[in-house]
This record gives C-alpha cells, sequence and structure tokens, in this order.
C-alpha cells in the first residue's frame, strides 16, 4: 500500500507577476508534500510572506496536489426550459458549502457533459468557481476522446482557477494502453492542472490498465484516479503497483475502497445528503470504522437506488423531489419509469430525506 499523506487544508490563493496569473492552493498542514524550505516567496492572501507550503497549480513541472481527499460532489447540472439554470446551479454550490463538502466536480457524468455545448461547458465550471470563491478545491471535468479538446477544455478550467481536472478516459474511439497513456501526458503536460484520472470501463469500452496507471503516475501533474469499474481489487493492485491517491467514483463501494486505502469519493449521493456522505468518509479517514459501517448501511439503499436508471436520471429526480431543481434532462437522457421513482422515493425516506 502506498505511504500515508498528509491531509490538505487548501485554500485558492491568487499572485500575478509580470502579467502572468498565478493560482496556488495553499496547505493549511504543517507538510503538504514539500518542505516549508522550498516553498516559493510568493505571497498570501493576507499579505506578504512565503506560503507554507503552497502547491502550485498553473506551473507545470512544480510539485502538486500530494493530497487529494474526502467527499467530492459530482455536481449535477440543473436545466429550465432547455437552458443551464446558473441560479439554481449556484444555490446548490451553496447548499454543498454550507454543508461541509470538502470538494465539488462540475461537468463530469454526472453534470450531463455529453449534452453541454462547448460554449455551455466552461460557462458551467465558471459560475461554480465564481460561487466558491476558493472555498473549497474544484476538479472540473474538462475530458474528452480528443486529445486536442481535452487540452482545450483544462486550459480554460486552469485559467479560471480550478483546482484539477478529472479526465475521463476516452471513448468510443477505444485507444490502446499506449494512447491511453499518450493522452493523459499530453493533458497533463499542456493543461496545465492536475490530473485525476476517470477509470469507468462500462462507460467508454475501455480500462486504464494497472500497468498503464502505474507508468502514469511517474507524473508529477498526475494526482489521482477515480475508481468506478466496480471492483474493490484494483484499489489493492493499484496501490500495489504505484504511489497515487484513489478515489471511489461507486458511492456504494466508497467503504470497502477506503478500507483498503482509497482517500475519499467523488459522490453522486452527496448531491442529496452533502454532509452524511461526508461525514461516512471523515470518519473512514479517520479510522472510526464503526461508525462508518453504520453510516453506510443506512446510506446503502439510496446508494443502491440511485443507480436504479442511468445517471444522473435518478439523482436529478430525487433533487426534483426535495425542490431543489427543475427535474429536467437534454436527450437522450429522459425522466424515470413511474415504479422507479416510488423505489427511489422509499431509499430516499429510509436515508431520512422527507420527501
Amino acid at each position: 500500500m502506498a505511504p500515508e499523506q498528509p491531509s490538505a487544508d487548501l485554500r485558492r490563493v491568487e499572485t500575478w507577476n509580470s502579467g502572468k496569473r498565478r493560482v496556488d492552493f495553499v496547505c493549511g498542514c504543517a507538510s503538504a508534500g514539500r518542505d516549508a524550505s522550498n516553498t516559493s516567496s510568493e505571497y498570501s492572501a493576507d499579505g506578504p510572506g512565503p506560503l507554507q507550503a503552497a502547491v502550485p497549480i498553473h506551473i507545470l513541472g512544480e510539485p502538486r496536489m500530494n493530497t487529494l481527499e474526502g467527499c467530492f460532489t459530482a455536481l449535477v447540472t440543473p436545466f429550465r426550459n432547455g437552458e443551464v439554470d446558473e441560479g439554481a446551479l449556484r444555490a446548490l454550490v451553496r447548499f454543498q458549502l454550507e454543508q461541509g463538502i470538502d470538494g465539488l466536480v462540475p461537468v463530469g457524468t454526472t453534470g450531463e457533459s455529453p449534452t453541454l455545448s462547448f460554449e455551455e461547458h466552461p460557462r458551467v465550471v465558471e459560475a461554480v468557481l465564481d460561487e466558491v470563491a476558493g472555498r473549497c478545491p474544484v476538479i472540473a471535468g474538462t475530458g474528452g476522446n480528443s486529445t486536442r479538446e481535452a487540452v482545450e477544455l483544462t486550459r480554460n478550467a486552469a485559467a479560471a482557477g480550478a483546482a484539477a481536472t478529472l479526465q475521463v478516459t476516452p471513448y468510443y474511439n477505444k485507444p490502446t494502453q499506449e494512447g491511453l497513456y499518450r493522452h493523459f501526458s499530453e493533458v497533463a503536460e499542456e493543461g496545465g492542472l492536475p490530473v485525476v484520472l476517470y477509470n469507468v470501463p462500462g462507460r467508454t469500452g475501455r480500462e486504464i490498465e494497472v500497468a498503464t496507471i502505474s507508468r502514469l503516475a511517474r507524473h508529477p501533474n498526475i494526482v489521482a484516479v477515480k475508481e468506478a469499474g466496480g471492483s474493490v481489487d484494483r484499489v489493492s493492485r493499484i496501490l500495489d503497483a504505484c504511489e497515487i491517491t484513489v478515489l471511489s467514483g461507486d458511492d456504494s463501494l466508497t467503504l470497502p475502497m477506503m478500507v483498503l486505502g482509497a482517500k475519499g469519493v467523488i459522490s453522486v449521493a452527496s448531491n442529496l445528503l452533502p454532509a452524511e456522505v461526508t461525514a461516512l468518509v471523515h470518519a473512514a479517514l479517520e479510522g472510526r470504522w464503526s461508525e462508518a459501517r453504520d453510516r453506510h448501511f443506512r446510506l446503502y439503499p439510496l446508494f443502491r437506488d440511485l443507480f436504479i436508471e442511468t445517471n444522473p436520471i435518478p439523482i436529478k429526480a430525487a433533487m426534483a423531489m426535495t425542490g431543489r431543481i427543475v427535474e429536467e434532462y437534454r436527450l437522450p437522457l429522459c425522466p424515470m419509469a413511474d415504479g422507479n421513482r416510488e423505489t427511489l422515493r422509499a431509499a430516499m425516506r429510509k436515508a431520512g430525506v422527507s420527501v
């Protein structure tokens, strides 16, 4: 298993040098992957002075986030009358922050990235970043099956102030493992953000093999992998092969994966219950396994039934039931079947949601 990494309380700091904008995420811990003596003499938001364990985001080749842990919500993208509902999106961000979420992931699978236009994609990321205002890390979903497009989207997110990028396995064109290695390496070199690999073979038709992850983990800008392939065994295999942060991509497998060394989850369920899912993750991070197990089983029916139909259909239906968004999708996604809706409603009630 990879050695334990220090936890990081990240806050966003902007500095300017010769007209060039630099965004740092400053760690409130005593050690965050490099010694204070190695930090640059940049200026903090509170005044001049060297940053304590500053982790530069935009400067390629510099040390990156060595710790990425906790509960990160894979945000839904609310629509109204066929358009992105920015007001509802910002309200969701405020709700997440009030509930103590560790980080946010806009424009991933749950954010319906396949049906957002190229113009809408950065607007959603920018709106989230603006509302967050440095209060938590934002990992922008900027992947694609064209490397050039993925780099462009990632650069846009970097310019807007994102902390990292979530990079899905290129889909449909089915690259070889060498092609995957070159694709992710190019994004890491040219995109300007730390990369979280996203392994989800059920959607992409390609698995990022453990040997490929091990190669990619040597790159200083590739910091984590989101595992959404349904295999707890892969956590053991990855951490046996290399040092990289593993995040669960399946709510129901978060606790089993964390037992083996994963550091948290990019969660669908936390759209609805951010405080509860965060409490589960933090209990596991702090070794309170009995509490974590109890929380897992309390939420398990919801974890299960949020995937009774294709994500994000059930979570958007659940959010609409609680009045947080209008239940609207873009084709080819459509509203869920009535019978499944009642099953979901029952699971929500078991989890303590009033519907």
